[in-house]
């Protein structure tokens, strides 16, 4: 199979997968009146995707190294869309939330094991820039899912976005099925071959390297999104239309990124793309601290995403090298990081809001994310993180 088939393939399940993560957020208060229950319970079903999510990688990683990826993503992809099929239908909270945990637990099969068969199917030299093409299907996803849904759902219900979301993944599952028929078998698990992988990935210094690098990146970048909308609303900026497209900008950034990324390593190389991420991420958190209407929140965030990309998209291409053998493993690993980096974000803004204030805030996140750019820019040269699993 090519390569550009490949991502064919995975990019209608990373872009299902990511809008029906995303497409809760801003149907929090349409799903509160109708279930008759405080927005503050209904954006819960956010984390009740999102830590499943995160928590499930290391035991998908191992999973996909022995029995096969291909075999993994068609089995979550079909939990997936049953997850979101029952949700059309959910008659209560309670069994929502149930169906998100769900939901969140199956999507973690989706896009770490799409990266780590990028990572199997193309060679180092194209990686970076395969990744980033199957990354616009993931960003679209988010795009979509932070910024349609809420509109969507004044029409047709949050049960009619959920509708749309299953019937976005029946794609998506017919295109992994259809397109890996031909997937070569698995083997068979293993727990103690799976804890040596784990044991020889941990003792890679560039394996601990990249995933310290991601971990804090996403504490500095992630922690200001959901503050955003009461922000806006607190300085007379706009409601919950307009910072769902001044969020949408941060996917924005990402495209601009999808389309320069061949021309960015071609003229900047690995060492100065990841210096001037940080310093486009670092310039947008702190403008972030000093406006105050949507429109500059958009433009901030768009500038965000294109330094967060730089930095992410490298990190990503890196850790699907560092052991070959393992690669579902090392990339679930890297998304185990990343994704309690976010949600530690979210904790640390929160308490700097509210005790330094926002300005002060973004400033040190300013600070911490060109500190990461620069850092890695550095670290990932030096002989000692050279070194390359098996």
């Amino acid at each position: 199979m090519s390569s550009r088939n490949l991502i064919r393939i995975l990019a209608v399940s990373g872009f299902a997968g990511t809008f029906s993560s995303r497409a809760v957020e801003p149907m929090v208060g349409i799903i509160s009146r109708d279930l008759t229950s405080d927005p503050q319970t209904i954006a819960l079903l956010s984390a009740a995707f999102a830590l499943p999510y995160a928590f499930i990688q290391p035991i998908l990683g191992p999973i996909g190294d022995a029995l096969g990826k291909e075999r993994v993503m068609k089995v979550a992809l079909a939990l997936l869309f049953a997850a979101l099929a029952g949700s059309v239908v959910a008659p209560n909270l309670t069994i929502l939330f149930l169906l998100r945990i769900v939901a969140g637990t199956a999507a973690g099969g989706a896009v770490p094991v799409s990266i780590a068969l990028i990572g199997d199917r193309v060679e180092m030299a194209q990686r970076q820039v395969a990744l980033s093409r199957y990354l616009v299907a993931v960003i679209l996803g988010q795009l979509a899912g932070s910024s349609f849904a809420g509109l969507i759902a004044e029409f047709v219900g949050w049960r009619g976005v959920f509708v749309l979301s299953t019937a976005m993944m029946a794609a998506a599952l017919a295109a992994t099925v259809l397109g890996f028929r031909n997937a070569p078998p698995g083997g068979r698990f293993d727990m103690g071959a799976a804890l040596q992988r784990y044991r020889d990935i941990l003792a890679n210094p560039r394996a601990l390297a990249l995933f310290s690098f991601v971990f804090v990146e996403a504490i500095a970048l992630f922690g200001i999104f959901p503050y955003v909308a009461p922000l806006l609303e607190q300085s007379g900026g706009g409601g919950a239309a307009q910072a769902g497209f001044a969020i949408g900008g941060f996917a924005v950034g990402g495209l601009i990124y999808s389309v320069l990324v061949t021309w960015l390593l071609r003229t900047l190389g690995i060492q100065k793309i990841l210096v001037v991420g940080g310093i486009s991420a670092s310039i947008a958190l702190v403008a972030i601290g000093l406006t105050t209407d949507w429109t500059s929140y958009g433009l901030a965030l768009m500038l965000m995403g294109l330094g967060f990309y730089m930095l992410h998209n490298t990190f990503q291409a890196q850790v699907t090298e560092v052991a070959p053998s393992a690669r579902a493993s090392a990339v679930a690993l890297h998304a185990f990081s990343f994704f309690v980096g976010q949600a530690l974000g979210v904790v640390f803004m929160g308490f700097g809001l509210r005790h330094i204030g926002l300005t002060a805030s973004t400033g040190i996140a300013a600070a911490i994310i060109l500190g990461v750019g620069v850092t890695a820019s550095i670290v990932l040269m030096l002989p000692r993180f050279q070194t390359r699993g098996r």
